[in-house]
């Protein structure tokens, strides 16, 4: 008898031979009608969503989270846009990466393949479910969606209508699943479905990745958790560095791309952060400063912390160091990031390069906002989310990276001597 996950994995697996030789006509035509039927049922998508928050503010959640949570009408036709976007994009399955002719006369393509099923892992952004659906889609893949409780009445609403985009495109409402029950059982249970899912995709914060990454027997790909930084150098120019800080912050301060924390040269810091300070006031950030900052600032500095450094607050709140040096704000990125984005604001190249050199993380940026960190972008496409590891891939997922690859070699009769 299967257990629920395992009979969405087993509904999962016998769709997936279909979608994988699907023609890209027919995967497209079933997302450009997710995009009809996510602009002809916005009412319904945002009565469910309002459900979803009315229960999410009783619970608590803060305003950053109920901010990931909330559908309205712009939001609901980016989520269609993307989709529209996402016809246009070469479709990945079938490309023939390389190819030669072996000593023996064999002809060996190497050409790419969907990874499979696919499960994916999520906390409360709702576009998640969309985005995560129509990616795996293209690729060829099946997937299961498993959403947070805190959005389970929209992403019911939002499966049902790729569903049925799916049906009516002729292909298997199956390649599109969602986890209606949202007992912390199933999530684990997903964690160890081997036979049936092929790979694990975790988004959300750094307590949900580092838990499917430590219990998961199924292949996980890392992705998400941004403890993000913005080094402001002794050269840097103050205004462009003020701008690039309060963008990173509070831009969309939920999401991975964000900035955590912040660290000043002491040559500048007396200039710097009361110019910092002005333009984050704008949105109420909370800093969380070292003595140096306090000393500067004042008592509307919190004393951080070292679990604030370490921190994704994914809120209006930042925490602030000042530094000797490039090589000490170096080592406490080195320490503390966890490898999404990180960013040096400096008029000199030595820094710039040095830093580029130094840090280990998937995006290193110079004098712009880590908020770039996006396959959009990027110019890639879209994205599922932003790996943090080195296997199988590192930085925006896109479609490419959702496949893999599988060798096709043709003979006439050649045989091992």
């Amino acid at each position: 008898m299967l257990n629920y996950i395992e009979q969405l994995g087993f509904n999962a697996k016998q769709c997936k031979v279909t979608l994988a030789s699907a023609t890209t006509e027919e995967k497209n035509a079933a997302i450009m009608e997710i995009a009809n039927l996510l602009r002809r049922y916005k009412r319904e998508i945002i009565a469910q969503n309002e459900i979803d928050l009315e229960n999410g503010s009783r619970r608590g959640l803060s305003d950053a989270l109920l901010d990931r949570l909330m559908l309205n009408e712009k939001r609901i036709d980016a989520m269609a846009d993307a989709c529209e976007h996402l016809c246009i994009l070469e479709d990945p399955v079938g490309a023939v990466d390389g190819g030669h002719l072996s000593p023996k006369g064999m002809r060996i393509l190497k050409t790419r393949v969907p990874l499979g099923v696919i499960g994916i892992i999520f906390e409360s952004r709702p576009n998640v479910t969309v985005d995560a659906g129509a990616l795996c889609l293209k690729s060829g893949n099946c997937c299961i969606l498993r959403g947070g409780k805190e959005a389970i009445n929209t992403n019911i609403t939002l499966c049902a209508l790729m569903r049925k985009a799916l049906k009516t495109a002729g292909l298997p409402e199956d390649c599109i699943q969602l986890v209606e029950n949202t007992e912390r059982e199933m999530a684990v249970l997903m964690m160890k479905c081997n036979e049936y899912i092929d790979v694990l995709i975790p988004r959300g914060g750094a307590r949900l990745i580092q838990a499917v990454v430590k219990q998961a027997t199924v292949p996980v790909i890392e992705t998400g958790a941004g403890n993000c930084h913005v080094y402001v150098d002794s050269t840097a120019e103050l205004d462009m560095a003020v701008n690039i800080v309060d963008n990173g912050k509070t831009q969309r301060p939920s999401v991975c791309n964000a900035i955590e924390t912040v660290l000043i040269h002491r040559d500048i810091a007396e200039d710097f952060l009361p110019k910092m300070k002005k333009k984050l006031d704008e949105h109420n950030v909370e800093l969380r400063g070292d003595e140096m900052t306090k000393m500067i600032l004042g008592d509307c500095v919190v004393p951080v912390t070292e679990d604030d450094y370490a921190a994704e607050f994914g809120d209006y709140i930042l925490a602030v160091r000042v530094v000797d040096s490039l090589g000490e704000a170096i080592e406490h990125i080195q320490k503390y990031s966890t490898g999404h984005s990180e960013c040096i604001v400096t008029e000199s190249l030595f820094a710039a390069d040095e830093f580029q050199k130094r840090i280990d993380a998937a995006a290193v940026y110079v004098n712009c906002s880590t908020r770039f960190t996006d396959g959009e972008e990027f110019g890639l496409g879209a994205e599922i989310g932003i790996s943090t590891q080195k296997l199988h891939t590192r930085g925006p997922m896109g479609l490419k990276e959702l496949t893999t690859v599988k060798y096709l070699i043709n003979g006439s009769g050649q045989i091992r001597g």
